[in-house]
């Protein structure tokens, strides 16, 4: 069947580019789909739909009776039907307008969102429609009539034909951000439940949202591992996204699998929250990488002071990861007590990042107050794992799972689970857009058996992990960032430059004329004092004779010491006052050390700074807290160069063997 619709693809081929072909072929197959489930009770929505405008019936009642004739979530008022209009090429676009729009409104909005009536123009335009038209009237999509019935595709085997045609169009368009990787789905998702699988039955309703949905393969493939595991569990999708095509997409796979498709809000997730107030069991997501949030900075900073969902920072304006995140754990179900001694409730969040949430933005910054909130204030990090590059179709870099529970097990409360599975990949036989590597079942399989090792060995501190596993308290990752100064040496001196600079200073001019005050230190070039005193002395000395004083202000005598003072290694130490604990820093000696965060700061100083400079100390009045969580330095492991004898030996062989190629050239 999948085939069947792909080949109608065929008809558009020249006409149409190539990544366009799903803008048409995905909300006809909607549309034929819709046609075939809802032809055996079409006669009974008509004669509905007569009684109905005979009483004056409400427009709400009106509703709700049509859906419960036709037996769907959605239904349509004409006599039209794909095969017949596909009886009368003349009038095909003007039929096909009027059966589209006899649509109940659920579903006429999906189409929609497709700009379905510009496509249709398009087609007709070029001679086209008629024949995708008859082309889609000989697919049969109907559902099944009994449970012997081979020949109907029930809403389960829909759902993985129009996923598949998704994919499909989705590699054909490999820039296409709405599209992630399907066995990158199953691994998040694998990870995501892991913990929770034993606990998946009961008769629950799961309730699973993804604020950056696109099309929807995340939360199908949630829902696929759901029933998996407990079949009897009801699942509940819902989503948000901002782009309208995939939002017509997504929708209308809930629709194709009868599920609410109006669960799925149209909007930016950041400033239009369709699902204000609500909770989830599980969210996931795969926000694009380094959005930028500048259009909507007023709402979400408003949201920010009156303590929203981003009240724990803000990060920088060109990466709004962790906005995303935020609003995902504003989302979560509490954790309550459940009458026996035990908890309850809760939810668990899965979110594919890059490398950036990990250490961005210094300490003080909007992104280390997140990170900061996450891991001590809240303790919801529970592990973090990275993938392999290359695994996207439109980007090669590093991408990481960030997994989050605010219902950890006692044995992970304050830790955090670092898993390396980079290296569990396979090259694909053909590229698709940057995408060159693939995860196997088995690498998928693998990966999540780790996962769970390494969940249930955070409980017992002696066994021992795998070489790609490391459990870290949370705190580990958080640092002090300490300011180190070093004193201000000065010596004095005057010179040509000395004199054009101070011509030149505003604050010299100010207090006095700078120009006859340069005039009267003419005799003095050349001359170097050791001690701010001495050169002030002769200085003086040097204004009498020019009937010029002194200024005794303080931003006259900064200026005169900042024109005349030299930096210099041996010079005298400045004072801003007397009594000073320490000298005046100098600004262009001053550095930064970032302190493990349960180190003493004295302790630190004492042995990695002061040996090399101990005329240094640290400004405690500057020290801040950051968090940053270095992933690859964790796992990094030195390769130490090549023995120069081996390298000498390779090239010695490959200039042999161009030797040898060039010789067969010459023959």
């Amino acid at each position: 069947m999948i085939n069947f619709i792909w080949k109608v693809a065929d008809l558009l081929r020249g006409d149409f580019r190539a990544h366009d072909y799903g803008k048409i072929i995905l909300p006809f197959t909607v549309l034929r789909r819709l046609d075939c489930v809802l032809e055996p009770t079409k006669s009974d929505v008509l004669k509905e739909v007569v009684e109905l405008e005979a009483r004056g019936r409400q427009l709400a009642f009106r509703e709700v009776k049509l859906r419960e004739v036709a037996g769907h979530r959605f239904y349509n008022t004409s006599e039209l039907t794909f095969k017949l209009i596909a009886k009368d090429p003349s009038q095909a676009m003007t039929l096909l307008k009027q059966y589209y729009g006899a649509f109940s409104e659920n579903a006429r909005e999906i189409l929609d969102r497709y700009n379905f009536e510009q496509h249709i123009s398009d087609l007709q335009d070029k001679g086209l429609l008629y024949q995708v038209v008859g082309a889609f009237a000989k697919i049969d999509l109907r559902l099944p009539k009994g449970p012997d019935d081979k020949d109907g595709i029930d809403n389960h085997q829909m759902g993985y034909i129009f996923e598949e045609l998704i994919r499909k169009f989705s590699e054909d368009n490999p820039a296409g951000e709405h599209f992630t990787p399907r066995e990158v789905v199953r691994l998040m998702v694998n990870l995501l439940l892991a913990p929770d699988e034993e606990a998946l039955g009961g008769g629950k309703t799961r309730r699973v949202l993804d604020p950056a949905c696109g099309t929807g393969g995340i939360l199908s493939e949630t829902q696929e591992h759901i029933k998996r595991q407990a079949p009897h569990v009801t699942v509940a999708l819902f989503g948000q996204e901002l782009n309208p095509e995939s939002h017509a997409i997504c929708q209308s796979d809930l629709l194709i699998k009868d599920q609410e498709p109006e669960n799925i809000k149209y909007g930016n997730s950041f400033t239009q929250d369709g699902h204000r107030g609500e909770k989830f069991d599980y969210l996931v997501a795969n926000p694009p990488f380094g959005v930028e949030w500048k259009k909507v900075k007023r709402e979400v900073e408003q949201d920010a002071r009156t303590g929203g969902r981003f009240h724990a920072g803000l990060p920088r304006i060109s990466d709004g990861s962790f906005l995303f995140l935020q609003h995902m754990i504003s989302k979560m179900k509490p954790v309550v007590p459940d009458g026996k001694g035990g908890f309850e409730g809760g939810s668990r969040i899965a979110i594919v990042f890059n490398g950036s949430p990990l250490f961005s933005g210094g300490a003080g910054s909007g992104e280390s107050d997140i990170r900061r909130w996450i891991l001590e204030e809240e303790d919801l990090l529970e592990a973090i794992v990275a993938l392999p590059d290359q695994l996207f179709y439109n980007t090669g870099i590093s991408t990481y799972f960030w997994i989050l529970s605010n219902r950890k097990p006692s044995s992970l409360k304050g830790k955090v689970i670092l898993l390396d599975a980079r290296d569990q990949w396979t090259k694909m036989r053909k590229s698709l857009g940057d995408k060159r590597k693939v995860i196997s079942d088995a690498q998928i399989a693998a990966v999540t058996d780790v996962y769970k090792e390494a969940v249930a060995t955070a409980a017992d501190p002696e066994q021992s992990l795998p070489d790609n596993v490391k459990i870290f308290d949370t705190k580990e990752f958080g640092y002090q960032r300490i300011t180190v100064e070093r004193p201000l040496k000065l010596r004095f001196e005057v010179t040509e430059e000395t004199l054009a600079a101070l011509r030149a200073s505003a604050a010299i001019d100010k207090a006095v004329d700078a120009g006859a005050f340069a005039d009267a230190l003419k005799s003095l070039v050349g001359e170097q004092w050791a001690t701010k005193a001495e050169a002030w002395d002769v200085i003086c000395q040097c204004l009498v004779p020019a009937g010029l004083l002194m200024p005794t202000g303080k931003p006259f005598q900064k200026a005169l010491r900042d024109v005349v003072g030299v930096r210099d290694p041996e010079g005298e130490k400045q004072y801003l006052k007397k009594g000073d604990p320490h000298p005046e820093p100098d600004p262009e000696l001053r550095d930064n050390e970032n302190v493990p965060l349960e180190e003493d700061i004295e302790a630190f100083t004492k042995r990695e700074v002061l040996p090399h400079v101990p005329d240094a100390w640290v400004d405690h009045s500057k020290t801040k807290i950051g968090y940053e969580i270095p992933f690859t330095r964790q796992f990094y492991v030195y390769a130490p160069p090549r023995p120069l004898e081996e390298i000498d030996e390779e090239l010695a062989s490959l200039e042999a063997e161009i030797q040898r190629l060039l010789g067969q050239v010459t023959k």
